[in-house]
């Protein structure tokens, strides 16, 4: 008797293709309705406006790529460290593999990671700059995304030039654990290095700033500077209610409330941002 047989492959059958997807109706995307007052204006209008509401003036996520056309001296920017890649050192999976997370997510953004760095100039005055997207994991805080706005902070240092950083993030990425959390102290810490050249850091804080990122060195700013109704603090106001079992006051969290609260010094919109901090560099830079 033979040890083993060979086995006639079965061939699959044949399934049904997947269906392409819809063709956008005629006139779809020319349109955008606010989230703040509800109303439907031209997208162009809202583009234009860098995506802040031409009515109400909600505003509304901005990508890091288009803040820094907003902000910088043209032709100034200079993009570094893009070729960081996060890794998964836990082999952490949930509903999905964190690695093919990161895979998704690179494609669907071509973001490699919820931070983007480099240099440039505001009003003539050289800074280092970095800016969260939101787009990529919720702007969530990893190794790479603390690596990189460590190097934001030591790029001002080595160049003697001010420091700024604008942050939108969900708090630390669970997926890397440990390591995420480790941000929190690398971030602090090359801030404290770069106090010692005496150059402004300025932390802007966009809608939403929480988590691990607000109780780091979004909150470390010599200035520290808010858009208007952006969510910010450590645990969101329904963790807060659910925990405490109280109702918050009206607006709780938002920049309006921690303005009145003296918990930030301005809150400057979308449109004013450059004139404020070419201002503001113009002063301490």
């Amino acid at each position: 008797m033979a040890w083993f047989s060979k086995e006639k492959k079965l061939k699959s059958k044949a399934t049904t293709p997947e269906a392409p997807p819809p063709a956008a109706k005629k006139g779809e995307g020319i349109w955008n309705k606010c989230d703040g007052c509800g109303e439907v204006s031209s997208k162009s209008d809202w583009e234009k406006n860098w995506n802040v509401c031409p009515l109400c003036g909600h505003h509304d996520m901005l990508p890091a790529r288009r803040r820094f056309e907003l902000l910088l001296d043209p032709g100034s920017w200079q993009e570094l460290d893009g070729d960081l890649t996060p890794q998964d050192p836990l082999g952490f999976s949930d509903a999905k593999k964190y690695k093919d997370r990161l895979k998704s997510t690179y494609k669907a953004t071509g973001l490699r990671d919820a931070f983007i760095s480099g240099v440039g100039s505001i009003g003539g005055t050289p800074v280092s700059l970095g800016s969260f997207a939101f787009e990529f994991m919720g702007g969530s805080m990893g190794s790479v995304v603390g690596e990189k706005v460590a190097r934001v902070i030591d790029r001002a240092y080595e160049r003697r030039i001010p420091c700024i950083v604008f942050s939108s993030s969900g708090g630390a990425r669970m997926q890397e654990g440990i390591f995420s959390l480790m941000q929190m102290a690398k971030t602090s810490a090359a801030l404290n290095r770069f106090r010692a050249v005496r150059k402004p850091y300025v932390s802007v804080m966009l809608h939403p700033t929480t988590g691990g990122v607000a109780a780091s060195f979004a909150w470390l700013g010599d200035v520290i500077i808010a858009e208007p109704k952006a969510l910010i603090g450590f645990a969101g106001p329904r963790v807060i209610e659910q925990t405490i079992r109280e109702k918050l006051p009206p607006g709780f969290q938002r920049s309006e409330f921690l303005m009145e609260h003296g918990m930030i010094d301005a809150i400057v919109p979308r449109g004013e941002m450059r004139d404020r901090l070419a201002q503001l560099l113009a002063l301490l830079g």
